[in-house]
């Protein structure tokens, strides 16, 4: 990239929303990229996991020569912090509709060690060559009118276990899965709300990587509490969203082990399905 590019992106990025400001990254070398992860996206102080899954996207979507993330699958190795950090990324294959690569995020531990955060495999092509053809037996969540859902500034205190992603998110959570947060979980693992960035960004392909993580456990609408860290999550992006609010739903149907999986489907303001993820996390159990 020229000087005059890289002078003229990052002009672009200072007045771009907070996301793309805090997923931009700077490339030090080819596939090397510097960033520092913004303690805006935290949750108990470990750095949201979607968030993360964006920085990585974006570095891809840099190293690829194709534009958008069709298919991301993330390991999460140990958590991360607000601070320093480095992407690595590296090109496995390039076709003519597809390439696919992989990226990695580190970070310094105390003793200046460097330590892998999350490794990431991922597969990218042009959403907008795709044909228009749909087929399929799936149907938008029954979630009710966005001024009838309640999001963390509706209550009269903090919702237990808001953090600050919660100030950057348009987060309205459907009232039948709120119940955890009145003390009255239903036992279901369900959770649903509209979704958006809270100084308006439309979505796009990067913002849907960050959607499939953003709401509450559905753990805490089964009677459980505390952190509940990915360990494995993989997201399908099945079409560049239009503007205005996607409505996000997740389902967990078992949890064994100390571990359970949470499906989730995005769904546009055309009534399109946008994206689905399954994760894999764990949780602590009483």
């Amino acid at each position: 990239m020229s000087e005059a590019a890289t002078a003229q992106a990052a002009r672009a990025v200072i007045g771009a929303s907070e996301f793309d400001r805090d997923t931009a990254l700077t490339r030090r070398a080819p596939g090397v990229y510097d960033i520092d992860l913004s303690a805006g996206w935290t949750i108990l102080n470990a750095v949201n996991g979607g968030y993360l899954l964006a920085v990585l996207g974006r570095a891809l979507a840099d190293a690829l020569p194709h534009p958008d993330p069709f298919t991301v699958s993330a390991h999460y190795l140990t958590a991360s912090r607000p601070g320093p950090a480095v992407v690595r990324t590296e090109t496995a294959r390039t076709g003519r509709t597809l390439s696919t690569g992989q990226a990695s995020l580190f970070q310094f531990d105390e003793q200046g060690a460097e330590v892998e955060r999350i490794r990431v495999l991922a597969s990218y092509g042009d959403l907008d060559s795709l044909p228009a053809d749909v087929r399929t037996t799936a149907g938008p969540p029954a979630i009710p009118p966005m001024e009838q859902c309640f999001g963390p500034a509706d209550g009269p205190t903090p919702i237990d276990g808001s953090s600050a992603i919660t100030e950057r998110l348009m987060l309205k959570l459907d009232p039948s899965t709120l119940g955890w947060a009145l003390g009255q979980p239903s036992g279901k693992g369900e959770m649903r709300a509209w979704f958006g960035l809270a100084d308006g960004r439309d979505p796009d392909p990067l913002a849907l990587l960050l959607a499939v993580d953003a709401l509450p456990p559905t753990a805490f609408e089964m009677g459980l509490s505390g952190w509940v860290p990915t360990v494995e999550l993989t997201v399908h992006v099945r079409s560049r969203p239009a503007p205005g609010p996607l409505r996000v739903s997740v389902t967990t149907r078992n949890l064994a082990g100390g571990f359970l999986e949470e499906d989730a489907e995005v769904w546009d303001t055309d009534n399109r399905l946008v994206a689905q993820s399954r994760q894999l996390a764990r949780v602590r159990l009483a």
